[in-house]
């Protein structure tokens, strides 16, 4: 599992043309992080059931709608639901960067963007591994496109992310610690074409720094 410092570095809006300061900068955050903390994840596998326009996880209490399930789940026979989490020791680290100062934490956070990005590529993996002549799709998330947020509760409590990887959901639907991500995965057995990234389906794509600013975050 390595840190992507390409996805740090568009996270802090830079990308390939980044200043060399910056990149060794970033290099030298990366380390440190990846040194103390290492991304914790878990996955289910659910049998996937079309229910009028949604899509229910059999056996897991969550059920899918709107455009972006449709997309992705059409041609699928399963699904995985996927949490992984820095942990509290990102937390902890990010407090203190932002007591020293600003501009080390605004490093440090985006290279907890890709450093739990990279534990979501290695779970994958993992699952990939254990379905062999299996085909899937790409992550989504609840928040991103039209998924609800309101999903994270049914999702961490299918996966009993709390006490398995001590991932919570606040009242208003967002999980902490803050470096967790949740995803759903499609499983097929056809090779998988559609894709959901990019701007036009994200739930940010009105309100984006990086949009603004012309860039994008390139997932």
């Amino acid at each position: 599992m390595e840190l992507n410092i390409e996805e740090a570095l568009r996270y802090l809006g830079a990308g390939s043309g980044a200043p060399e300061a910056l990149r060794r900068e970033t290099e030298t955050m990366a380390a440190r992080l990846t040194a103390a903390v290492r991304p914790r994840y878990v996955y289910r596998v659910f049998p996937l059931v079309r229910e009028g326009d949604a899509f229910l996880l059999s056996g897991s209490g969550v059920t899918l709608t709107g455009r972006s399930a449709r997309t992705m789940l059409a041609q699928c026979g399963r699904a995985a639901l996927l949490a992984c989490t820095l942990g509290a020791g990102f937390d902890a680290m990010l407090r203190a960067e932002q007591a020293r100062g600003m501009d080390g934490a605004v490093i440090l956070d985006a290279c907890g963007g890709a450093w739990v990005e990279a534990g979501c590529n290695a779970a994958e993996e993992e699952l990939r591994g254990k379905l062999p002549g299996a085909y899937l799709t790409d992550r989504f998330s609840p928040g991103y496109g039209d998924l609800p947020l309101e999903l994270q509760p049914a999702v961490c409590s299918a996966l009993d992310a709390e006490r398995r990887i001590g991932i919570h959901v606040s009242e208003s639907f967002l999980i902490n610690p803050v470096k967790s991500v949740t995803a759903v995965i499609g499983i097929s057995d056809r090779p998988q074409m559609a894709r959901i990234r990019g701007c036009a389906f994200c739930s940010m794509n009105k309100t984006c720094a990086l949009r603004k600013g012309g860039k994008s975050c390139a997932i």
